[in-house]
């Protein structure tokens, strides 16, 4: 009964079309009620409290770096440097625009960002040459949402708090994974393009090279001093965030100069709106997870799945399939806040290293950020590149399967995470 009320009560909200925090917040009130514990004080107490976290600072300054990032040119650059390695290969603009989202992703730690760049950047560039632009489209999508698993990522951040999982962990845990996504992507790019008639660029010569590499180094020293510096223990998470954008800022302004005081402004509101949309709803996801473990759900759902505790995988699988359907229909944040205090309490039961679950659990819910109706990257990337929603759904297609593979192979074989993640830790 009481899980009916608290999932009947959200769903109901949602459907009428409450916003997400506040149908959280509705559905945390109903449960409140039904035990008979209503107090308004506490609910506000609890929300103020779910926001009130040092690791969650590193949200604004992930997201105040990341819209620096793409105004002052350290986007274009990497964009250049990419092409000038790999753009004479056939399909090369493919795999520059995977390479740059590799190199981008671990700038920004958003999807949402690096979407908009790479469809600004490359998809003209793309359809130009003589790409299917639909295929294109989907190749930028799905290429963005490697942003929220190599390190920093916003999503290991949330679920970091959210679960009480050591997000310096989640972050090293997250670099091998997000690197296959780019080799599965390059395969998947290879088997769609190769009978494409597109004629690539001539190959750069070492002088170009030399140069591209000149103009783009300080915005790939950036990943490096992140990485490096969670490593050996020189910064947390959060602090990382802040040497992100303070990074970002002083070689956008004092290096490339392409960014002038007066548009700072308009950036810091930028991430200021967006950072006010996730904080609110993880402020209101905490009062929902502190009445959820009032109301002993996560105990009532571990008796429910009590045959699946001694299959780890079987459950894992279970749970993966349960995401993938969530994901069709909300957006990654609220899903994170939502389903990590009820799952986390089973994985624990089950025996699954928590960086493990995290690291999949995350993977899932970026691939959700492509998935139709409600993927907000493919909305961006049919926003910005000027493309029809239905045409980006079809190009993605064959890029998101291959993403689902491989985190089901993940599934089957943890060692695929956790060794690599042993050696980055």
């Amino acid at each position: 009964m009481t899980i009916a009320i608290f999932l009947g009560t959200l769903m109901a909200a949602m459907a009428i079309g409450v916003p997400i925090s506040f149908a959280l917040l509705a559905s945390g009130a109903a449960l409140m009620w039904h035990l008979d514990m209503f107090d308004a004080q506490i609910l506000a107490q609890n929300l103020i409290e779910g926001s009130n976290s040092f690791p969650l600072l590193a949200v604004p300054f992930f997201m105040l770096a990341g819209e620096i990032m793409n105004a002052g040119g350290l986007s274009k650059r990497i964009v250049l440097f990419a092409m000038s390695l790999v753009g004479h290969i056939k399909g090369g603009l493919g795999y520059v625009a995977i390479m740059a989202a590799v190199i981008m992703a671990a700038l920004s730690g958003s999807a949402v960002a690096d979407a908009a760049a790479l469809a600004a950047l490359l998809l003209p560039m793309m359809v130009h040459a003589g790409h299917d632009k639909a295929r294109s489209a989907g190749l930028l999508a799905s290429a963005s949402i490697i942003a929220p698993i190599i390190p920093p990522s916003i999503g290991f951040v949330i679920f970091g708090v959210a679960a009480n999982v050591s997000i310096s962990k989640l972050f090293m845990a997250g670099i091998a994974p997000g690197l296959m996504l780019a080799v599965a992507l390059c395969a998947t790019w290879w088997y769609v393009a190769h009978k494409e008639a597109v004629q690539p660029p001539p190959r750069a010569n070492r002088a170009d090279i030399a140069k591209a590499l000149r103009e783009a180094v300080f915005a790939l020293g950036l990943p490096v001093i992140v990485v490096v510096g969670l490593k050996l223990g020189v910064f947390t998470p959060t602090e990382a965030a802040v040497v992100a954008a303070v990074y970002a800022l002083l070689i956008s302004v004092f290096v490339y100069g392409e960014l002038k005081w007066g548009q700072l402004y308009g950036l810091f509101l930028a991430a200021a709106k967006t950072t006010s949309v996730i904080m609110f709803l993880v402020a209101a996801a905490m009062v929902s997870a502190w009445l959820i473990t009032v109301a002993q759900l996560p105990d009532q759902l571990v008796a429910l799945l009590q045959p699946l505790l001694d299959s780890p995988k079987l459950l894992m699988f279970a749970i993966m399939i349960l995401v993938i359907v969530v994901g069709t229909a909300m957006d990654m944040t609220p899903t994170i806040l939502i389903l990590t205090p009820v799952l986390m309490p089973i994985v624990k039961a089950a025996g699954i290293d928590p960086v493990y679950f995290g690291v999949l659990f995350i993977m899932n819910n970026a691939i959700g950020l492509i998935t139709p109706p409600v993927g907000t990257v493919l909305n961006t990337v049919a926003g910005v590149g000027k493309v029809s929603m239905d045409d980006v759904t079809k190009g993605v297609w064959p890029f998101m399967l291959a993403q689902f593979a491989l985190m089901f192979l993940m599934v089957l074989f943890p060692d695929i995470v956790m060794v690599p993640a042993r050696w980055f830790y």
